[in-house]
């Protein structure tokens, strides 16, 4: 099975924690050079440490900032302008703030669309011609299981991962012939900063412990424990590997079996 990504560039949204710098570490431990993307430029230099050269691999990074999607245009477009090819594009975001959908304001809804939907747009239309030039191309959107099941006080991501889903279904049957991918990745409970953020925001809504509310979360995934980072990482590596040329327009749960539906 061909895993091997040696001359192949990645970029990687949100790659300077959890599943994007995971994802990071990955591609570039199959060879692959990779653009690391996030808006703190120091997180950025360090992330950077954590990548594999012993191929002679070249990393690199461009600090935007996806609430500010018009800055990040002319970024990733000067970034296209002045450099090689990138083959593949893990789209990855932090997601919005948990809440139940009814009380939810208007301005949250468009926020979230920008910082999803629309930048991961901006990112795809600026790096197309060069894969379907280069003849390869992987695009991976990390998304969420609630595509499939909303999740309970989720309200405004439930919304927005699913407009992305519907948004990457699309464009896989558009660029498919083009020898390019389109696939998302959607993580369970993983062992991330957002977790962690909601947990303590369910503790103090239910007024339990952490330990209470990480327990019962725990109890609704068959396997009885969270992902790591690094698990999640290992399903994007595979769908931007030649290995995964003939799969397209998927959504993949790497959930521990939760997700109640096929």
């Amino acid at each position: 099975m061909n895993l091997d990504l040696t001359g192949k560039t990645a970029l990687v949204c949100g790659s300077t924690q959890g599943i994007g710098k995971a994802s990071a570490i990955e591609l570039a431990l199959l060879g692959a050079n990779v653009i690391l993307l996030a808006r703190n430029e120091e997180a950025l230099k360090e992330a950077l440490k954590d990548l594999d050269i012993s191929r002679g691999q070249k990393h690199s990074y461009i600090c935007a900032d996806f609430q500010l999607p018009n800055e990040l245009k002319i970024k990733i477009e000067h970034f296209v302008d002045t450099n090689n090819p990138i083959h593949i594009l893990v789209n990855n975001t932090g997601g919005p703030a948990s809440g139940p959908i009814q009380g939810a304001k208007i301005e949250e809804f468009i926020q979230a669309f920008n910082n999803h939907l629309v930048c991961n747009h901006i990112l795809v239309q600026s790096l197309l011609e060069g894969m379907k030039k280069e003849k390869y191309g992987r695009i991976i959107n990390i998304i969420s299981t609630s595509v499939k099941v909303p999740l309970k006080n989720l309200g405004v991501s439930n919304t927005i991962r699913a407009a992305v889903a519907n948004w990457a279904k699309t464009l896989a049957g558009e660029v498919a012939g083009d020898g390019i991918t389109v696939n998302n990745v959607l993580p369970g409970a993983t062992l991330t900063g957002r977790l962690k953020s909601i947990i303590s925001t369910n503790s103090k809504n239910k007024s339990k412990t952490v330990d209470e509310v990480q327990n019962e979360m725990i109890k609704e995934i068959p396997m009885g424990r969270f992902a790591d980072a690094s698990e999640v990482a290992n399903a994007v590596a595979f769908l931007a590997s030649p290995a995964a040329g003939y799969i397209t327009g998927i959504n993949v749960p790497v959930d521990g079996g939760r997700t109640g539906s096929l």
